[in-house]
């Protein structure tokens, strides 16, 4: 059975599944769903813990399998808990995962956690095993468009809030700027904020008093910036990509693949089909794909044709090469292609042409 994070506490007070899988890629929500589980546990008498770690394709799980028959030395249940770091537990693995599914006693609470799984992993039969036969936890990262609302909710959990209306929404939006994508680094600004503060309401001083500029970006999250337009967010993400050591090659790469993107989806238009099969034919999923739907048919295949244009020129600028119409300065390049799609996907379409 699958449930999310924020229904696990609601879950556990009715009662604890045999099995529990905590799976997903965001160290600070996993950590509190591991937690919660655990806690839950000891309530419930589970006193006897014993933790495997499995590391490497040789990883002897004879003596996981044994834990689970075994009679409690000192308590009536015991609590046994499986870490998969790599997310794969091999074929030796694959198997007893899921004897140990099928064959788990009553009087064993099991915790297996596990990091962000692919399609694959999610579909094998060790992963079906387990949450056929418990319960499965996919955690995942805030979006910065619910930051906010995750700041606002946790502040509430300690007792304080911003004011209502737009100071507070400033508030909260300067406090997500600083802590964006890296969630654990956001939890310790929060406890800060609370030692310093008594409970209560906390102003824009306050947390700009308080609040250190930790946010960690994420290069393929650079693309849902620049193709909603969102200037100031898709430069505070370069600079900090910048500042963080990441390849200029690699972040080029993202832009020009946008670029290619939309020039992909007009060419199809412009050949009759529909926008559905336009994106497919394209490989555009996700959350890029509402994206460039709503940018690829007001976009013209002559603008289109410019930002791949420019993507080529950029690609040369990044790998050393000059142009005598853009900065030599490689991330002032991908500044610049950035703007550019950024304003395309605004409708901003002369900005375009004139840039080439």
């Amino acid at each position: 059975m699958q449930l999310r994070a924020e229904g696990l506490g609601a879950h556990l007070g009715k009662g604890l599944a045999r099995i529990y899988t905590v799976h997903g890629d965001e160290p600070l929500l996993a950590q509190e769903a591991a937690d919660q589980i655990r806690a839950a546990a000891r309530a419930q008498g589970f006193g006897e813990r014993q933790i495997f770690t499995v590391s490497g394709a040789y990883f002897d799980w004879a003596p996981v399998l044994a834990a689970a028959q075994a009679m409690s030395l000192f308590a009536e249940r015991q609590f046994i808990e499986i870490r998969i770091p790599t997310g794969k537990p091999g074929k030796d693995g694959s198997e007893a995962l899921q004897r140990y599914a099928e064959a788990a006693p009553d009087d064993v609470l099991t915790l297996v956690t596990l990091p962000r799984l692919d399609k694959t992993q999610l579909s094998s039969a060790w992963f079906t095993a387990l949450d056929g036969h418990g319960v499965s936890i996919r955690v995942e990262p805030v979006e910065r468009r619910l930051l906010p609302a995750w700041l606002a909710q946790r502040l509430k959990a300690q007792g304080q809030s911003v004011p209502e209306g737009e100071d507070g929404q400033r508030a909260l939006s300067f406090f997500a700027d600083r802590v964006e994508g890296n969630l654990l680094a956001a939890h310790q600004e929060l406890q800060k904020l609370a030692l310093l503060h008594p409970k209560g309401e906390l102003t824009l001083a306050d947390i700009e008093a308080a609040v250190l500029d930790v946010a960690r970006f994420d290069v393929f999250k650079l693309s849902e910036a620049v193709l909603s337009g969102a200037v100031p967010r898709l430069l505070r993400m370069l600079d900090g990509l910048e500042a963080e050591g990441e390849a200029a090659v690699l972040v080029h790469w993202n832009l020009a693949e946008d670029a290619r993107a939309l020039a992909r989806v007009r060419a199809a238009l412009d050949a009759g089909k529909p926008l559905p099969l336009a994106l497919r034919e394209a490989r555009v999923w996700g959350a890029k794909e509402r994206l460039i739907e709503r940018i690829a048919p007001r976009l013209d295949a002559a603008q289109a044709g410019a930002l791949v244009q420019a993507a080529q020129v950029c690609d040369g600028l990044v790998k050393g090469l000059r142009h005598p119409d853009w900065p030599s300065d490689p991330w002032a390049a991908l500044r610049r292609l950035a703007l550019m799609l950024a304003e395309a996907a605004s409708g901003k379409s002369g900005a375009v042409l004139a840039a080439r």
